[in-house]
């Protein structure tokens, strides 16, 4: 899916020249003047980045970037600061924020961090999309298979998996079969790294 540059900064002038020069270079940009519409308006349907001001009239760019953390949102954030603001942004990045660019910025930086900002929002989007695709395949699972498969991980054979659940053997391997093909696995080897898979990514802290 192609990248999207969401650039988020009260002086749309100086975003519009942003946005041309990144245009230029490739890639497609939006621009919001405000932090709220931002939120409001963007669906967060594209991988890409979020170029973002420091200070701005109502919502700053420290409570976006807050705002995008709580959504769960895994775009990386680089921020535009002034003068003044230039320890908020070193905070920021401390923080999460991939990096920041001192204004007004140097057209060969922007272009630089930009695209490591959407080779790395990029990079993020395919693990994001793959975590949704693992999670969508458990929840497919009914209550029973569910129990099937946390004994498979217990390492449990068929013959101690029906005495656990109280079933017949042929039962526990149906459910054990229509489990293995919702989940696409073939044996417990890769049902188990399809699990840690799931768990090491909930571990993870989202990115943004």
């Amino acid at each position: 899916m192609k990248a999207l540059i969401r650039i988020v900064d009260d002086d749309e002038e100086l975003a519009r020249s942003y946005a041309l020069l990144l245009e230029t270079a490739g890639w497609e940009c939006r621009v919001w003047t405000d932090g709220t519409r931002f939120l409001e308006e963007e669906r967060f349907e594209r991988p890409g980045c979020v170029i973002l001001d420091m200070r701005m009239p109502g919502m700053n760019g420290l409570e976006v970037q807050k705002a995008l953390a709580e959504r769960g949102s895994v775009l990386p954030i680089l921020f535009l600061s002034a003068h003044g603001t230039i320890s908020a942004a070193v905070e920021a990045v401390r923080v999460g924020a991939l990096d920041f660019l001192e204004k007004p910025a140097d057209p060969d930086s922007l272009i630089e961090k930009t695209t490591a900002a959407v080779e790395r929002g990029q990079a993020l989007w395919t693990a994001a999309e793959r975590r949704r695709s693992v999670e969508k395949r458990f929840l497919s699972l009914t209550p029973r298979e569910r129990d099937v498969v946390e004994a498979v991980l217990d390492g449990a054979s068929n013959k101690e998996i029906a005495r656990r659940l109280s079933l017949e053997v042929s039962t526990v391997k149906m459910h054990r079969a229509h489990a293995f093909a919702k989940l696409d696995v073939h044996s417990p080897q890769e049902l188990t790294l399809l699990a840690h898979e799931l768990d090491d990514s909930h571990a993870s802290p989202h990115a943004s």
